[in-house]
């Protein structure tokens, strides 16, 4: 009897602390990873323009309250990008969620964020599970604008923002047309990566989130799951296709569990500028 409190009571200790541990990476200080991109189609004489690129925010409890939220906006502004982009997932309704935030509030830090040409965001299957309307009128009210299957000229840098396609509000051939009205050098910004495929060969760069890295990586085994159909083609990190590159990034929150492992949170800058002649 008291070797099966002992196993028991050990059980308990050991799950406690891999809480704990989980839990503290989910939380630790998003990594900042930089990437300098050549744009072929870069107007002349067009000075590089620094892109602070986030993702799946996902503000809720215990690990992303907006004063977190609010913390990691000052280390973006310490970078000192000239845009902010930002592919979806603003809120998070995470069953084990300690606590939920209405948009209005759990995205007020934001329009503390730097960025003299623009901010820009698309939204992502949990800011559509949540209310489009909502998550977009808290974005407006922080500045921020939102592309939804449509496009903006930034500089030298024409930007689409594709809505989202799991909850079947992509509308891909829309935003490419909104993309060829104006020109600039071609950016796409879409909540999954699973648009890619569907995107011709001289948009240069695709931006985008959802796959959070695998949130979860197992050692040995691997992620427990990408939330992709294409399994870890365009899971995480920066993937070369002929002329365009897709960025995948592992973002800055949780969903279904508060945890990370393996795959810590991230903010990309990118500097875009003209390709070699």
């Amino acid at each position: 009897m008291r070797k099966a409190v002992r196993v028991l009571i050990a059980c308990l200790v050991a799950v406690v602390l891999a809480t704990a541990i989980l839990l503290a990476a989910a939380m630790q200080e998003p990594v900042v990873r930089r990437a300098t991109i050549a744009m072929p189609d870069w107007s002349a004489g067009a000075r590089p323009v620094r892109v602070a690129f986030l993702s799946d925010v996902h503000v809720a409890g215990p690990d992303m309250p907006p004063s977190r939220l609010r913390r990691i906006v000052g280390q973006v502004n310490a970078l000192r990008p000239d845009v902010v982009l930002i592919a979806g997932d603003f809120v998070s309704d995470k069953r084990v969620a300690t606590r939920r935030y209405p948009a209005m509030e759990a995205l007020a830090p934001l329009a503390q964020l730097n960025a003299p040409l623009a901010k820009a965001a698309v939204l992502g299957n949990h800011d559509h599970w949540r209310g489009a309307t909502e998550v977009s009128k808290a974005l407006k009210a922080a500045g921020i604008r939102v592309l939804s299957n449509q496009a903006m000229t930034i500089g030298p840098v024409r930007i689409g923002g594709v809505d989202d396609e799991s909850t079947g509000h992509a509308d891909v051939r829309a935003t490419l047309r909104a993309m060829n009205a104006a020109l600039g050098a071609r950016v796409l910004l879409s909540h999954t990566p699973d648009i890619t495929p569907k995107v011709p060969d001289d948009v240069t760069l695709v931006l985008a989130g959802h796959t959070h890295c695998g949130q979860i990586r197992l050692p040995l085994l691997g992620a427990v799951s990408y939330m992709s159909i294409y399994g870890d083609r365009y899971a995480c990190g920066q993937r070369k296709e002929g002329a365009r590159r897709v960025i995948t990034t592992a973002g800055l929150g949780t969903s279904v569990l508060p945890f990370r492992l393996g795959a810590p949170p991230e903010v990309w800058l990118l500097t875009l500028g003209p390709s070699e002649r």
